[in-house]
């Protein structure tokens, strides 16, 4: 029986590379995807195979499912990873900032996943990945546009599991919390660059540490425990809906779910050291 294929978005660095490493040691033929194929050297020498692939760019969408299609015939998994944090007050951040964020982190899964659709109905069996956040669950000053994104993928998400299901498809949405990666340096990068200068400058000033503090800590979860939990959602006879997984995510999201609105404002607000 041929090898099941797997797409992994974001893979040259994070939860992208932990994810594809992961498949291939189930016996996956994986295909490792991101914009920059020069950073996936790496995983080229564990056998997984590189993919130039924009998921801003339709035509490198194409390119790159075409290419799998014509040499294995079939894919199995979506993962769709990448993404990335654009933090900054709302007032602030322009809007082709905030709609770059949407191209990634929503439309760019969401393209990609119409593109596999029906290769995968054609089989009638598949599952997509869809990797958003415990941002896409509660919520942190300045950080709007991203989770933004987050929410809207994972109601996508969740309306394309009822779409998908007569199809034999599954759809996973999977919840990091705290990860050691680089997202938590690139969100204060951006956070300082939009409001760091103006009335949110105190504000941005302790999002911005905060972000920082929690990059640096040895408290957030490795990369692997994300890659962990997509290989058993993936290999699972019946895969959950969701998995929240990583540094605080089940328990701010339980939080979330039951305190009132002005009681997790003040939870966050301290958390993050906010102004008050």
């Amino acid at each position: 029986m041929p090898a099941k294929t797997a797409l992994v978005t974001g893979a040259s660095s994070g939860i992208g590379e932990a994810t594809a490493l992961k498949l291939q040691e189930f016996g996956y033929t994986v295909y490792g995807a991101a914009r920059r194929s020069d950073r996936l050297h790496q995983l080229a020498e564990h056998g997984i195979r590189p993919l130039a692939m924009d998921v801003t760019d339709d035509d490198s969408m194409r390119a790159g499912v075409e290419h799998i299609m014509g040499e294995t015939g079939r894919i199995d998994v979506l993962a769709n990873i990448a993404g990335y944090g654009s933090y900054g007050a709302l007032e602030d951040v322009p809007l082709d900032e905030a709609r770059r964020q949407f191209e990634v982190n929503v439309f760019g899964a969401i393209r990609l996943t119409q593109l596999v659709l029906p290769h995968m109905r054609t089989r009638r069996s598949g599952i997509v990945v869809n990797v958003t956040s415990m941002g896409g669950k509660i919520y942190t000053p300045l950080g709007g546009w991203y989770h933004g994104t987050k929410f809207a993928l994972e109601a996508l998400s969740d309306c394309l599991r009822l779409e998908a299901k007569p199809f034999g498809i599954d759809v996973v949405v999977i919840e990091p919390g705290g990860i050691a990666t680089e997202w938590g340096a690139i969100a204060a990068d951006k956070l300082e660059k939009s409001s760091s200068d103006g009335p949110y400058t105190a504000q941005a000033a302790a999002v911005a540490s905060s972000l920082r503090s929690e990059a640096n800590t040895n408290r957030n979860s490795p990369p692997s425990v994300i890659a962990d939990i997509i290989g058993k959602a993936v290999t699972a006879r019946r895969p959950r809906t969701r998995y929240a997984t990583g540094f605080g995510a089940r328990p701010l999201i339980a939080l979330r779910r039951v305190l009132p609105d002005r009681a997790f404002d003040a939870i966050i607000t301290r958390a993050v050291g906010l102004p008050r």
